[in-house]
């Protein structure tokens, strides 16, 4: 046995190992060589730059070894040289590069031994990144290659490298000689020097390296191995051509497809390049497309495909050659459909023709038998018996025996299916999809072709008929999720309330359960409209019924993977149509059954080819998702004839040892339940009650199971809760007997109580609460236990936890029937665990914990308030509240006012807070408590207009406006406060008091219009300060005053005008704009059509303000206003977005922003009118660029930033809400655009990236390589030496942004970055390798906090 190599590496440790490496022994040899790998590997970068002959006598020995009888010793001296190449002086590079690719091997039966150590040789090195300067190291290495390698290829010396009358190199290895075929071998190394050093070659060394592999494809010895590879080494030098030598190139292939006496061999070589090119360079290489296209598309011309038939009776040969050259047109021409989308669209029709034209080619099949094929798919107005649907299913699959081994057409139909997915998939997004060109083209021949003999052909047919069905959907993404893995949003629980204006104090709508529990447990019957008379939609309504006939033959006898398909496009077309299946699931029954049921039962007869990739767990899972989304989308009458079968399947699935199995089986039960208890099934409830029963047992016992999976626990917990919610529903009975509810209760109880299953019993739980209005169904004790529990979770340190836990107590304090089960003493013990979270550091979870308490308090008041908590309330109104959680803290203290508890909370607010707090906070606290607890609080009105008008400072002042403000809109009419006590502060001198003033008398006005808003109007008139602050006034009445409309109505005119007037005011613009949009939110027949005439106003100003004001009216809904906004919305936003003025454009952008988000229903249909002007507004403009002087310095402002800024976050906006009317192409190309845009526009891009990677993960890898660019760009940027911190931090941020996002990209889309996926991602992978070298800290540092974040 070889040495232990010593402790420090040393060239003397290397020369005491050399001699073992000709050892007789093999074991010796290679244990010698992986010492010596660990003293090169061990050893310092430069402690053999000194040995060059220590190296040399190395690289000898180490030449021997790679000729070494034995594998393993030679794989470990290729390793070797690996590790040595960097470390070895640069005078033994040149060397070294010759003696490797001399090497001739007599002893190994490796022929690839040299190429593989040239490829190990060239990897070693630092790679180039294109725009940094290489390093030493990387230089001397190319210098190297570039003296001898690149000669030795091409066979002749390209650059001179100042040497003369040198030898010439030896016979090149990419030449092709008459005795013998080309060694794959040299092309090998071809792609790794170009893909590692393809930065730094020379033009004159692409031109020669890109000659002597196009002389590959000329020669007749070449094999198909080597002429693959010689298309990949092409595409891979094109990357790194200059424009000139790609342009050079491009026209020496027009040349050859031009010549007359080209073969059928070198016609399909030169598609497959220009395929290939497309792939790897398709920014660069589309302009070309105006004149290669028709080359390509001529071999799939009407001519081409008659031809093709009539050869069919000629020789096979030809027949082949022909084939293969409309599959390489086909792949060519799908290529260019996905990687240069926008110049193909002059090509479009002939695309789709061609497509079309030969995904039904199939010359084994005579047209007669090809035509009936066709019409077994088609509608038919009468219905067979079944015994003619039997025999004809059976016919459908008996054309499977017409295959033969020898017939290669079904590959032109697989690549034609693939072209017509490419079409979709880049041409649905408001283009072919809502002009009818989809549908009524590609849609029904594709529906023809379930008849395909072939598996690989009907499944790329489903496919891509699925893809269409899923661009149909209102924002084409389709995800299925356990319901309860969603987070409970606590915001959405208090503030997603209706937008209709409703008067503030109005807390019915914070007790309310949240959305997720009423459609969790399906109490709402799903709701089926008809489909449209136009559009997508109403195409697909059109061919359903064809779609779901030929579909169900398929299921009855056919592959695995065939039915797994067929059962995804029909649970597509039910997403999408809402239902759809009512007509013909009675076809569909006993196939989806079959489905479901365990393998065993599944038909094996024709288990071959791709069919065997598709499990028959994976069929299950899709037939059972399939019956979930009919469940939830249909009528429960529709599965009530199948439910003996359906039911016994789904329960088997159940108990089911694949847990991924057994876990959907658990959802579809879920959908059963709410398909067969009420409300939804009243009228069937008796009859259904034996299937429910089966399905609690199975629930239950998956429920309770310690060996089930934790996954599968949790889904069977979360099911037991949507039973428990449908048994809670009436005083007796109900989906469960009381035996069966009791029990299931305790099951969630304790499941509760377990840490893996606390958060799907806390939401099951939740469920229960939120439906179970009967404290009849409730059990004292269990509720209190489960309280407790609850709170106990409250101190966890778990923030997802706590979350879920708080939410639940809301709906069990929201709940009467639940409150009721409560005593005092668990009412205390509750409300003592909530205090901790009364605090402002999470006002996530205040706002709900103060909505809790708010209903304790009314429960029992003299339990709940006590010291502890006036003093976190007393805490919490110092901090800046606002929103909701202010709304919420206004409802607890109007509570504990109405209770008659407040004088000690009253006491400390006066007391401990007074002014240390916000002032409009803190005043409307106590205006609040003083209007609900009256007399009871210790302190009347007339304190505060005392404390006003006699307090010697302003902030006293200012809360005691804020107090008598909130306090004259609580008692509204009734209130002795009169206007002249606010109006009088106006003209006070103080920077906050008028302001307070206004705001005070805008807050009593709101409760009180008819003797107030007079007043203001009066004041309106004034000019200056007063008219400002009367505006505000205004605005307050607006905003606050709700339901009392009819208050405002007699002076919406006056109003309306004096609004005008003063908005002319450039410091009034702003306000009263927002004043004019809320007022034609009260009004809009007679104000908006007003609002569309100021949008032509000639003055830019007026046109500003009109803009303004309908971005207000935006997020109120009143179906009065959308009535009459509906027609006008879209020209108005036209119209807004041409304006003239740049900034009107911008707010313009806003007002569309906000339409996404609020009335994207009246958007949607016109966005094809609307995103071009975006992206024309996200577009960099070098005329609003100028250049400033400041002091010594010139510095560029770009007055179009603030504007494409607006437009960025607006195609954001519209990513989210519409991005099945957005084309792909143009999206992405403004989010590249962006990543080389300025700082802001970059974090705006980079979070696209993140929302895009999840929503269109294809056309996001098609774009990594214009992606990567940018990346590179921006992580190499160096900033100067003066550059200032702030600039710094920025450059920072913007790099931590990058890496988050590169990782992120990395981890969805893995395959493009793998060396072995295709070109079309080349440069991603380079990028990637190198920001794993040079950023390997930051890169560790942002993968650890995204962790942490997720966690």
């Amino acid at each position: 046995m070889a040495m232990a190599p010593p402790a420090n590496a040393t060239p003397a440790g290397i020369t005491a190992l050399l001699p073992k490496l000709s050892d007789a022994d093999a074991d010796i040899r290679y244990m010698s060589l992986n010492d010596l790998d660990k003293i090169l590997k061990t050893g310092s970068s430069g402690f053999l730059n000194s040995e060059y002959h220590t190296c040399a006598k190395t690289v000898d020995y180490l030449l021997k070894t790679l000729d070494d009888t034995n594998g393993e010793v030679q794989n470990q001296a290729i390793q070797c040289i690996g590790s040595l190449t960097p470390k070895a002086p640069s005078e033994l590079l040149a060397p070294m590069i010759e003696k490797l690719s001399t090497l001739k091997t007599t002893n190994s039966v490796d022929i690839s031994i040299p190429a593989t150590a040239l490829r190990v040789f060239i990897t070693a090195f630092p790679r180039p990144v294109a725009g940094i300067q290489p390093s030493r190291l990387t230089q001397e290495a190319y210098a190297a290659l570039s003296k001898v390698l690149i000669p030795r290829l091409v066979g002749y010396v390209v650059m001179s490298h100042g040497s003369r009358n040198h030898p010439g190199p030896p016979p090149g290895m990419l030449e092709v000689h008459a005795d013998s075929s080309i060694d794959t071998n040299a092309i090998d190394v071809l792609i790794e020097l170009v893909r590692c050093f393809g930065p730094m070659l020379q033009d004159a060394e692409k031109k020669a390296l890109q000659k002597s592999t196009m002389a590959i494809f000329d020669h007749e010895r070449t094999s198909t191995i080597a002429k693959k590879k010689a298309v990949s080494a092409i595409s891979l030098i094109a990357l790194y051509m200059s424009d000139a030598l790609l342009s050079s190139f491009v026209s020496n292939i027009l040349q050859s497809f031009r010549n007359p006496h080209l073969t059928a061999a070198q016609h399909r070589l030169l598609i497959t390049m220009v395929g290939s090119l497309a792939r790897t360079v398709p920014q660069r290489f589309g302009r070309y497309l105006k004149t290669l296209a028709p080359f390509i598309l001529n071999p799939l011309s009407e001519d081409a495909y008659q031809t093709a038939l009539e050869d069919t009776a000629n020789s096979d040969a030809a027949v082949s050659e022909a084939e293969e050259v409309q599959e390489a047109a086909l792949l060519a021409l799908e290529g260019f459909l996905l990687s240069c989308t926008n110049d193909m669209r002059p090509y479009t029709d002939e695309a789709i023709a061609a497509a079309l034209r030969f995904v039904a080619y199939d010359p084994n099949v005579s047209a007669d038998e090809d035509d009936e094929e066709m019409g077994g798919t088609q509608d038919s107005d009468d219905e067979e018996d079944e015994g003619d649907a039997d025999e004809e299913d059976e016919d459908f699959e008996e054309e499977g025996a017409v295959s033969d081994d020898e017939d290669a057409s079904w590959k032109v139909r697989r690549c034609a299916a693939k072209v017509l997915y490419a079409i979709i998939s880049t041409r649905s997004n408001g283009d072919l999809l809502d002009n009818g060109a989809l549908y009524e083209r590609i849609a029904p021949v594709l529906i023809s072709r379930f008849c395909e003999r072939e598996d690989n052909v009907r499944l790329e047919i489903l496919g891509t008929l699925t893809s269409l069905v899923r661009k149909t959907s209102d924002n084409a993404i389709t995800a299925f999720s356990f319901a309860g893995e969603t987070e409970f949003e606590l915001t959405s629980a208090v503030e997603a309330r209706s937008r209709k204006r409703r008067r503030l104090g109005s807390d019915a709508t914070l007790f309310e359960s949240t959305v997720n529990t009423i459609s969790q447990a399906g109490f709402k019957s799903p709701d089926y409209s008809p489909p449209p008379s136009s559009g997508p939609k109403a195409d697909l309504a059109r061919l359903s019924s064809s779609i779901i006939r030929g579909v169900s033959k398929l299921l009855k006898q056919s592959t695995l993977a065939t039915k797994q398909s067929g059962i995804v496009l029909l649970r597509e077309i039910v997403i999408v149509q809402h239902g759809g299946l009512s007509e013909h699931f009675g076809k569909l029954a006993e196939p989806l059954v079959d489905a479901i049921q365990p393998s065993s039962s599944h038909s094996t007869s024709h288990t071959v080819g791709a069919a065997a990739l598709a499990s028959s767990g994976k069929l299950r899972i899709e037939a059972l998702q399939l019956l979930s989304v009919v469940c939830d989308n249909h009528s429960s009458t529709l599965v009530s004839p199948y439910l003996a079968g359906l039911v016994s399947a789904v329960a088997t699935a159940v108990q089911d040892k694949y847990s991924k199995v057994s876990s959907e089986a658990i959802l579809a039960v879920e959908s059963l339940i709410k398909a067969l208890t009420p409300p939804r099934s009243a009228a069937t409830e008796k009859v259904n009650k034996q299937y429910v029963e089966k399905l609690y047992d199975v629930v239950l016992d998956r429920a309770v199971a310690t060996n089930a999976d934790v996954e599968v626990r949790q889904r069977a917990i979360h099911a037991l809760g949507i039973l428990l919610a449908r048994g809670a529903e009436r005083n007796k009975g109900g989906a469960l007997s009381e035996s069966q509810r009791t029990r299931s209760a305790s099951v969630l109880l304790d499941r509760l109580r377990n840490e893996t299953t606390r958060v799907a019993a806390i939401k099951a739980i939740d469920m229960f609460l939120g439906s179970c209005k009967d404290a009849n169904v409730l059990e004292n004790k269990w509720t209190r236990e489960v309280a407790m529990e609850l709170g106990a979770q409250l101190r966890k340190a778990n923030r997802g936890l706590r979350g879920v836990s708080l939410a639940t107590l809301r709906d069990l304090a929201g709940n009467s029937a639940a409150l009721s089960c409560l005593d005092d003493k668990a009412i205390e013990a509750v409300a003592g665990m909530l205090l901790p979270l009364v605090s402002s550091t999470d006002l996530n979870l205040l706002g709900t914990t103060l909505v809790i308490l708010a209903k304790l308090v009314r429960q029992t008041p003299k339990t709940v308030v006590g010291p502890k908590l006036n003093e976190k309330l007393c805490e919490i109104v110092i901090a800046p509240l606002g929103g909701a959680v202010l709304d919420a803290l206004l409802v607890l203290l109007k509570a504990i006012g109405e209770q008659k508890v407040g004088q000690p909370l009253m006491q400390g607010l006066l007391q401990n807070v007074g002014v240390n707090g916000d002032a409009a906070v803190v005043g409307k606290a106590i205006g609040t408590l003083v209007v609900s607890g009256g007399s009871a609080v210790g302190v009347k009105l007339n304190d505060f207009v005392t404390e006003l008008q006699s307090a010697p400072d302003d902030k006293r002042r200012c809360l005691a406006l804020s107090v008598l403000g909130e306090a004259g809109y609580r008692l509204g009419p009734s209130s002795p406060l009169e206007p002249g006590l606010f109006t009088k502060y106006f003209g006070s001198k103080s920077q906050s008091l008028p302001r307070a003033a206004a705001t005070a008398l805008g807050r009593a006005g709101a409760g009180n219009v008819k003797a107030y808003l007079p007043v203001i109007l009066t004041t309106t008139s004034k000019a200056g300060s007063s008219q400002y602050l009367s505006l505000h006034a205004i605005k307050e009445i607006l905003q606050f005053t709700g339901q009392a409309r009819s208050d405002i109505s007699p002076y919406t005119q006056q109003m309306w005008e004096k609004l005008l007037t003063a908005s002319q005011a450039e410091d009034n613009k702003a306000v009263g704009a927002e004043c004019m949009g809320r007022l034609t939110v009260i009004e809009p027949k007679t104000f908006l059509p007003l609002l569309q005439k100021y949008l032509q106003d000639p003055s830019p100003s007026v046109r500003g303000m009109a803009i303004q004001a309908m971005r207000f009216t935006l997020s109120d809904s009143d179906e009065t206003f959308d009535e009459v906004l509906r027609p006008v919305l879209v020209p108005m936003l036209i119209t807004m977005l041409n304006d003239d003025d740049l900034e009107n454009r911008r707010l313009a952008l806003g007002v569309l922003n906000s339409a996404t988000h609020n009335k994207s229903e009246m958007i949607l249909p016109s966005l094809t009118e609307l995103v071009p002007l975006v992206m024309k507004e996200s577009m960099v403009k070098p005329e609003l660029i100028r250049e400033v002087q400041m002091g010594p310095f010139k510095h560029k402002v770009d007055d179009g930033l603030e504007v494409r800024k607006s437009a960025y976050e607006t195609l954001y906006a519209l990513m989210e809400g519409a991005y099945s009317r957005i084309s792909p192409i143009d999206l992405f190309g403004r989010v590249t655009a962006g990543l080389g845009d300025e700082h802001e526009i970059k974090v705006l891009s980079n979070l696209m990236l993140t929302k895009l990677v999840y929503i269109d993960p294809e056309e996001t890898g098609r774009h990594l390589d214009s992606i990567a660019d940018r990346y590179r760009t921006i992580l190499a940027f160096k900033p100067k030496e003066n550059a200032i911190k702030q600039e710094i931090e920025k450059l920072n941020e913007a790099n931590r942004g990058v890496l988050k996002v590169t990782l992120l990209l990395h981890d969805v889309l893995p395959a493009n970055a793998s060396a072995a996926s295709n070109l079309q991602s080349e440069k991603w992978k380079g990028y990637w390798d190198w920001v794993g070298k040079d950023f390997r800290s930051q890169l560790s540092t942002v993968e650890q906090e995204m962790r942490s974040q997720a966690a």
